[in-house]
């Protein structure tokens, strides 16, 4: 039995949860937010004593608005809400034997979980320019990580890692030999979450599981083909900008738009990167990038949240018709992550229409909403379609304890 940290660190956050394994028994989990603003919070949820079945755990949850100046800081908070808080879940830091980081990109270098050492944290240091927006607060985690928990191994697990079984064929671009040396190639992202829930599909629907297609819907989007438990294709590439509309990301978009806007608008290519990226998708299309907001907008008439949902239906579907293609046909397909997870007009919208290829939605169970898997087609068709609730952080857990085993 070990217990261990799992920490997500973005620019200004922390996310975290204390995970004792292999019971996988989350004793705590929460957020430092708004780091290095005079506005900082952190937010914990610890697992009562007596709660020691998932099913009837409860947790006190204490909120504390206070600056939080950087990182190391908001992770000293978090040991004293560990240890010293009103509900204290562990007697001394010291019995966290394990941290497990998230880390988003991992190139070619990563293809699995590693043990963090002086020449990895180079490597991902080598990585800031494939990740400039995540890579860099990554190793900032893991660097205030090695001095608070000095006991602990630290282990950084890649968002990317689970592509690296796409074959060649499917992760190179047609492009000179040179540039792929170079290690431009399709990566993939949002891994660890395609990882999570294939698996759980697997435990739910058996031998059967052998063809799925995960479909990770935030506001960043994502879809994978997974294959007898493998990736072996994704809609992300070298960047986290390709494939599916995103809340503010174009997704696919013809190359040609770029060198047009460079000549034509007198973009820079700074420029057309932060129109790509924080100025379209459903931003563009419908003025909003919240999904709820955007919906409600549809439901209310507007013309441009309609279509904007019709397109980025639209372009799930493509993906998926390609993937089954791919594989020579798909036993399920699984929603996840927050629009995933709880949209039911989106998952709808993508479902409709698709007899063809044996999906058969159960509109009165794709309306129910709980934090539990289940499944939401009819036993009519061929495709089980499921909403099944990513947990990176167990998936990490996972992670970090199989190397340690």
């Amino acid at each position: 039995m070990s217990t261990g940290l799992v920490i997500n660190s973005g620019s200004s956050s922390i996310k975290f949860q204390l995970i004792q394994m292999p019971q996988e028994k989350v004793l705590a989990h929460g957020l430092v937010e708004r780091i290095g603003l005079p506005t900082g919070a952190i937010h914990t949820h610890i697992l009562q004593a007596n709660a020691d079945e998932a099913q009837t755990a409860e947790y006190q949850k204490t909120s504390l608005q206070v600056p939080v100046q950087d990182h190391s800081i908001g992770l000293q908070m978090l040991i004293e809400q560990l240890t010293q808080g009103e509900n204290p879940v562990l007697q001394d830091i010291a019995h966290i034997q394990w941290v497990g980081h998230r880390v988003v990109h991992g190139g070619q270098q990563f293809t699995e979980t590693t043990l963090i050492t002086q020449e990895v944290k180079g490597k991902i240091r080598e990585l800031f320019p494939l990740a400039p927006l995540h890579n860099p607060a990554n190793l900032t985690g893991i660097e205030e990580a090695e001095k608070l928990f000095t006991n602990a191994q630290q282990i950084a697990v890649f968002d990317t890692s689970f592509h690296g079984t796409i074959p060649e064929y499917a992760h190179r671009y047609a492009i000179q030999e040179k540039f792929y040396q170079d290690g431009i190639r399709k990566y993939g992202f949002h891994g660890i979450s395609h990882q999570y829930v294939s698996g759980k599909a697997k435990e739910l629907m058996g031998e059967k599981a052998q063809k799925l297609i995960t479909v990770h819907l935030g506001n960043g989007c994502s879809i994978t083909a997974v294959e007898n438990g493998k990736s072996v294709d994704t809609s992300l590439g070298f960047g986290p900008n390709e494939g599916l509309i995103m809340g503010t990301r174009t997704g696919a978009i013809d190359q040609s738009i770029i060198y047009y806007l460079i000549s034509n608008y007198g973009y820079t290519a700074e420029e057309v990167a932060t129109e790509f990226t924080k100025q379209s998708g459903m931003l563009a299309l419908s003025g909003q990038s919240d999904m709820r907001e955007i919906e409600e907008m549809a439901q209310n008439g507007d013309q441009s949240a309609q279509l904007a949902l019709t397109m980025n239906a639209y372009r799930i579907k493509q993906f998926i018709g390609a993937f089954a293609a791919a594989m020579n046909g798909v036993d399920g397909i699984i929603f996840t992550a927050g629009i995933g997870e709880n949209s039911d007009m989106m998952r709808a919208k993508v479902c409709e229409n698709m007899e063809y290829l044996g999906v058969h939605l159960d509109l009165d169970a794709n309306q129910v909403r709980n934090s539990q898997p289940r499944k939401i087609s009819t036993d009519a068709g061929k495709v089980e379609v499921w909403v099944i609730p990513t947990n990176e952080e167990i998936q990490i857990a996972r992670e970090c304890a199989n190397l340690q085993a």
